[in-house]
């Protein structure tokens, strides 16, 4: 089961749902392996206990955002993500509690991409430089003119599309994307 919905997710309760870091990477890890997947999948994919996701997978299911599947083969539950695609969140700036969500989901990411990148880090044998490299992090900052602008998010949205793409053959090298672009503020001077 596959959903058929657009993937842009804007309601209040599915962005406070998302705020949890466990559910983003439940819904990621649903998208990477294809929008469904048993419930022991997810936890062995996640390393974590079967039993200890259902209550995200319950809150995620009253956000609209995951629905239980009829069971596969194998029997056992499945979830599917209800809406088709890589997820991607829309908000409206204005709205100050979507701010304070979007706010929770960003730090989210953020402290998964940390753990991601001290566990490749620790285990020594991430490839760190060429055409290979799956262990990368940086922060550069600069200015960019509208057309650089739409350049640069022209080129994040074709590695979310590129990330969004299910396993498939050839397909073996998993890897995780976390990324902030924000404008920069200036900033008062110190005494």
């Amino acid at each position: 089961m596959s959903g058929t919905r657009d993937p842009r997710i804007s309601s209040p309760a599915a962005l406070d749902a998302l705020a949890s870091p466990v559910r983003q990477e439940i819904v990621d890890t649903l998208a990477m392996l294809g929008g469904d997947a048993p419930v022991a999948a997810l936890a062995e994919q996640l390393g974590r206990p079967a039993d200890g996701l259902y209550y995200h997978l319950r809150v995620l299911s009253r956000a609209g955002l995951v629905a239980e599947a009829a069971p596969g083969p194998a029997g056992g539950r499945r979830f599917a993500l209800v809406r088709r695609g890589q997820p991607t969140l829309r908000y409206r700036p204005d709205d100050a509690a979507a701010r304070r969500a979007l706010a929770r989901i960003a730090h989210g990411l953020l402290a998964i991409a940390r753990r991601d990148f001290d566990a490749a880090l620790a285990a020594g044998d991430a490839c760190v430089e060429g055409p290979r490299r799956t262990l990368w992090a940086a922060r550069n900052t600069g200015w960019l003119d509208a057309a650089g602008l739409a350049e640069a998010n022209a080129l994040l949205a074709r590695l979310c599309e590129l990330l969004g793409e299910p396993r498939a053959p050839g397909r073996d090298t998993q890897v995780g994307l976390a990324f902030v672009l924000a404008p920069l503020r200036p900033r008062p001077a110190r005494r």
